[in-house]
């Protein structure tokens, strides 16, 4: 990619006077050098010898990717610290109608490998938010596995299989995805507050989770699509997924219920202007939820040895959102392959306090692509994230103080401020810094001792094979 110096050079010698040329001998274009051919790549492993080349026009694609993370707890949180933390990611991607004439049929197939030291968040700052994308536990297992069928001109596509809600549902399109990476912190990637479908631990009711990356689950999806500015789709998924190491339980148990997620979206700007969406959905879950107040209480009571009657029970859980990104501005258009510029997005999310931990989510932030002369490709995000406690939670907390005579602090919010710049280095490998300011870790839910607030350093690399 030619930098702003080079441009200016170039024409310059355009503009020379025409008598000149007749004066100069022609030269062949050079041809570019094996190491510059192999940085300019799309893949670091190259093409096979022209092998992946080949396949992928016959329809087989093949993606391999390594996410490398050292975070680290500066200040703050629960105890200062530096740990590795790995995920390599594979993907398998056919086009059935290359391969075997089949109009419309797409498999898809992946597969992740966590590895390195576990639970970052959970040991060194104690937030719900969590600072690094592949903060997982360590396992080799199935991410996604399912076959979608186009019809109707692809005006509607079905697909069946396991599936990651994350990958459908809630899905940035321009400021944070799997394929541009902007963010480091999990909620810039997928809300934290629909994580309220997880079981709180030792709430008595329920068997229920979130099929959410690295995680998948069986369910069926289907999107119409009649214009290229608006959609509606809907899914449903098993209500408890697979988190075994491997990830490869299909069996499907009633009594864990369902999961249903629908959207709609509408886009602006496709060919030409400002591109931007935006999304409205919600997710309904029809297993059986804890009352959380008396949770409070029941998890209190019961660690004194006491024998206290169980929580209220509540019949299924809910939740909507509405997400908004748009361009504010490109630097050279819509002719540049970069789409050097400015984007903003807003994100809000709610729930109902009675049932969940966490009840009302708002982020936002702007990404800037290309800032620097001659980094076309590079990105600077400034993210900022409220999550609001249930204050539910909070009157639990009361009710222990009242009958205990205890002081403990009342949960209320965790905030987050995250600074992030990518470095595109090749075309195949980025470096990325992340600064995150953490106030209130775990929305001192953790009323007993809860940790301070803390600074958290992030260091990843990616790698695309």
């Amino acid at each position: 990619m030619l930098s702003k110096l080079s441009i200016s050079l170039t024409a310059l010698a355009l503009a020379a006077p025409l008598s000149m040329a007749g004066d100069l001998p022609a030269t062949a274009p050079q041809e570019k050098s094996p190491l510059m051919t192999w940085l300019e790549g799309d893949y670091m492993l190259g093409t096979w010898g022209g092998l992946r080349t080949d396949l992928k026009e016959r329809g087989a694609d093949f993606e391999l990717f390594y996410f490398g993370s050292l975070p680290s707890n500066v200040d703050g949180g629960i105890k200062t610290g530096t740990v590795y933390q790995g995920a390599l990611l594979g993907v398998v991607d056919l086009d059935l109608e290359k391969l075997v004439g089949l109009d419309g049929g797409r498999f898809f197939l992946s597969s992740v490998w966590l590895h390195g030291e576990e639970g970052f968040s959970d040991e060194h700052i104690g937030d719900m938010n969590k600072v690094n994308l592949v903060d997982f536990s360590n396992m080799l297992r199935l991410w996604e596995a399912w076959y979608s069928q186009e019809l109707l001109d692809g005006k509607l596509m079905v697909k069946a299989g396991i599936m990651s809600v994350d990958r459908d549902f809630i899905a940035p399109e321009y400021y944070n995805s799997l394929s541009s990476i902007n963010f480091l912190n999990q909620t810039f990637f997928y809300p934290t507050l629909a994580f309220n479908l997880y079981q709180i631990p030792d709430f008595p009711y329920g068997n229920h989770s979130l099929p959410s990356t690295p995680y998948g689950a069986l369910g069926v999806f289907m999107k119409v699509e009649p214009t290229d500015g608006f959609y509606v789709q809907a899914a449903v998924y098993e209500g408890n997924p697979d988190d075994s190491y491997h990830g490869v339980d299909f069996s499907l148990d009633g009594s864990e219920g369902a999961l249903i997620y629908a959207e709609t979206g509408f886009r602006w700007n496709r060919e030409s202007g400002l591109p931007g969406s935006l999304k409205l959905g919600g997710f309904y879950h029809t297993d059986e939820f804890s009352d959380v107040r008396e949770g409070v209480s029941f998890i209190v009571d019961s660690s004194f040895g006491l024998n206290p009657p169980e929580p209220r029970e509540h019949g299924g859980n809910y939740g909507g959102y509405l997400l908004a990104e748009q361009y504010l501005w490109l630097e050279e258009g819509r002719g540049d392959p970069a789409m050097q510029g400015a984007i903003g997005f807003f994100r809000v999310a709610a729930a109902p306090g009675d049932r969940n931990l966490t009840e009302f989510g708002i982020d936002g932030g702007i990404v800037l692509k290309g800032l620097i002369p001659g980094r076309d490709w590079d990105t600077i995000g400034l993210g900022l994230s409220y999550l609001k406690v249930s204050d539910d939670i909070g009157d639990g907390v009361r009710d222990v103080n009242r009958n205990y005579g205890t002081d403990f602090q009342i949960p209320d919010y965790e905030g987050l401020v995250e600074l992030s710049y990518k470095a595109q280095l090749t075309a195949w490998w980025t470096l990325q810094p992340s600064v995150q300011w953490v106030l209130h870790p775990g929305g001192r839910t953790n009323f007993v001792d809860p940790p301070g607030d803390a600074i958290a350093f992030v260091l990843q690399t990616t790698l695309r094979f």
